[in-house]
């Protein structure tokens, strides 16, 4: 199940930037599983990884080689995290690296592996290696829809945004893609995402930009509060566009930066709306808290209410559980007088208790929606934050007792 319509956009090309993808036959035959991504040389690149201490061999790898040499290629596969799978997990993702830079003839640190799926079985390897040639055949810069396709697990649909600007009167594109639908609430960013530029951007700035962008959008999701131990978001600049970040003017830069960050905020949402089970797209829209801190732990507290969750689920106005789960945020000297909880527009709750203004119909006709809005104003300060998550339905915990079967 999913939110919203199934709609893959239009993918721009972005110049030094292909993809190449095939089937490994690594835990389905003939699954699309398996993925190539290369970059032209003297690109750029920058990421965020999980936090998860158990992080997968891959994203171990990943950043050894981040610090050691330039990134030429990427290598992704699907079905296997390759977590949880001690030395020789480490060995594996050396392998994989070594035979794809061993086919494209660069060094093996250029190449950055990354793996999801299953935790705690080894990842096989023989059959990544042998279908390395032919993704590799594969790689062109309009392969977007195929690699989308090809990074997805217990997800039902690709996910993708792309964006074109003119800057310097030339034409800057921005896509990416993404995939993600449980063990979402990243601590970094989603389950993978790739996101490339053509514009040229130097290190350190690009890992200001992804670090930025990933705090507006994929550390503002969740679907059920757990962290995955292969997160990553990537960020890759080919400056094949011909045109200098640093010399945009300061209203080209801002344009720039919002567009990247839109690009990012549609592929987190675009991971909500794919949530495993997922019947609903809820915001959480905390504002007047004293600050961030405080106003995020609110709204991922509602989120990630169980009893919330599933009141959601069942299209049913029960506010009282979402002044239970307020309440149990862990914000000291909240006044819950000074509190006013909405339901899109429709006011349920202030001072202390049920709007005299509310009427059950009005909340049953938000609740039936879709799409839903939680709006808590916390009137003690000026900080606000919104954080994106799904209901919690029967579907979430089928598809989870039957991952491995």
């Amino acid at each position: 199940m999913a939110v919203g319509k199934d709609h893959f956009p239009e993918m721009y090309p972005v110049a030094g930037f292909k993809l190449g993808t095939t089937s490994a036959g690594i835990k389905t035959p003939g699954r699309k599983d398996l993925v190539i991504m290369s970059m032209a040389e003297g690109s750029t690149v920058a990421g965020v990884f999980t936090k998860n201490a158990f992080c997968a061999a891959p994203v171990q790898l990943s950043k050894a080689h981040m610090a050691l040499a330039e990134s030429l290629y990427f290598v992704i596969n699907t079905g296997n995290a390759n977590a949880g799978t001690g030395e020789q997990g480490k060995q594996d993702a050396k392998i994989m690296c070594a035979s794809l830079a061993e086919i494209a003839q660069v060094a093996t640190e250029t190449v950055l592996p990354f793996s999801t799926g299953v935790i705690g079985e080894a990842l096989p390897v023989n059959k990544i290696v042998v279908a390395l040639p032919e993704a590799y055949s594969d790689l062109s810069e309009s392969g977007w829809l195929d690699a989308a396709q090809g990074i997805l697990t217990t997800d039902t649909r690709p996910k993708g945004e792309s964006v074109q600007l003119q800057l310097k009167n030339n034409s800057v594109a921005i896509t990416g893609i993404a995939k993600g639908s449980g063990m979402i609430k990243p601590n970094m960013a989603t389950m993978l995402s790739y996101v490339a530029t053509d514009l040229a951007i130097n290190s350190a700035l690009l890992q200001q930009l992804v670090s930025g962008a990933v705090e507006a959008s994929f550390n503002r999701i969740t679907v059920d509060g757990d962290t995955s131990t292969n997160d990553c978001a990537m960020l890759v600049a080919t400056g094949s566009s011909g045109v200098e970040y640093s010399e945009l003017s300061e209203v080209e830069q801002l344009l720039f930066n919002t567009q990247l960050n839109q690009v990012f905020i549609s592929l987190a949402q675009q991971i909500v709306q794919d949530g495993e089970g997922a019947t609903k797209f809820v915001s959480v829209e905390v504002s007047g808290g004293k600050d961030s801190p405080e106003s995020l732990a609110v709204a991922y507290t509602v989120a990630e209410s169980p009893l919330v969750k599933t009141a959601l689920f069942a299209s049913d106005p029960n506010w009282g559980r979402i002044l239970a789960a307020i309440g149990r945020a862990g914000i000291s000297d909240l006044d819950v007088d000074a509190i006013q909880v909405y339901l899109d527009d429709v006011l349920i709750a202030e001072k202390g208790g049920r709007a005299e203004s509310y009427r059950e119909s009005d909340g049953q006709t938000v609740m039936d929606q879709e799409e839903i809005s939680i709006r808590i104003m916390l009137n003690r300060g000026s900080a606000e934050e919104t954080v994106w998550t799904t209901d919690l339905s029967h579907d979430y915990v089928k598809i989870n007792a039957e991952y491995r079967t």
